[in-house]
């Protein structure tokens, strides 16, 4: 398991196969991240095991060669996120990658009120998956026609929600804790939330801080990773030289 702590990752196999914890910055697709550390391994073979939207920060656990055989033994475990969810609006994505399209008062919204609602999205619980999500229904991935204005009929998931803490509530943002299954959408909650309040709720901020019992404590940066392993790289080749 490759880590930020690491020592040396110019003698570790990544064609044989490995896997790397990464805290993917926000900004990134997942696949820019895998395909950053494809282009700096040589490495073709090189997958994510759970997808994290662009805006989203934290922990990606990505595996080379061999090791993607695995990926989904960490796509089944659990995961834990943190957030911020913004009351009082709507958008199409459901958080902040696209514009407000709704906008509603939170006079009269109490902590009590956001508790209780809180409360039903805590267990097994029944999900439509967003349009831009990478679910794909007859081969088209749904993200793919929500940027051209369509929307197609989705059926609802059964997902689990462990864990579901508010941290912190200064109207209109609470900050939340949440642990959840495979398939989970945090935007959704959001979402829902918000419409069980009655006022809207989009995604603010997002951060994924562990998958199963590995947390982004451990992770390492895309730069660090390319930075370390260039240098490893570049002591072996002097060496050689000498």
């Amino acid at each position: 398991m490759i880590t930020r702590e690491t020592a040396n990752l110019n003698n570790t196999d990544f064609q044989l196969g490995e896997a790397i914890l990464v805290d993917k910055p926000a900004g990134w697709s997942s696949f820019k991240v895998v395909h950053k550390i494809r282009k700096a391994t040589g490495v073709k073979k090189v997958g994510h095991a759970g997808t994290l939207d662009p805006m989203a920060t934290g922990l990606l656990i990505l595996c080379t060669g061999k090791m993607t055989k695995e990926i989904s033994k960490y796509q089944g475990l659990e995961k834990t996120y943190t957030g911020k969810i913004l009351l009082g609006k709507a958008s199409i994505s459901m958080d902040l990658e696209t514009p407000v399209s709704e906008e509603k008062s939170i006079e009269g919204i109490t902590v009590e009120q956001v508790l209780k609602a809180r409360d039903e999205f805590i267990g097994k619980i029944l999900q439509t998956p967003p349009m831009f999500s990478a679910v794909k229904i007859k081969g088209k991935s749904l993200y793919k026609l929500a940027r051209k204005g369509k929307t197609v009929e989705r059926q609802p998931r059964e997902v689990n929600v462990s864990q579901f803490e508010i941290l912190n509530i200064n109207f209109p943002v609470i900050e939340f804790l949440i642990t959840c299954s495979k398939g989970t959408y945090i935007r959704a909650i959001a979402d829902d939330l918000g419409k069980k309040l009655g006022c809207g709720g989009i995604l603010a901020s997002l951060r994924r801080t562990k998958i199963g019992s590995f947390s982004v404590d451990e992770a390492i940066t895309v730069n660090d990773f390319i930075n370390k392993f260039s240098s490893e790289k570049g002591k072996q080749a002097a060496h050689a030289y000498l």
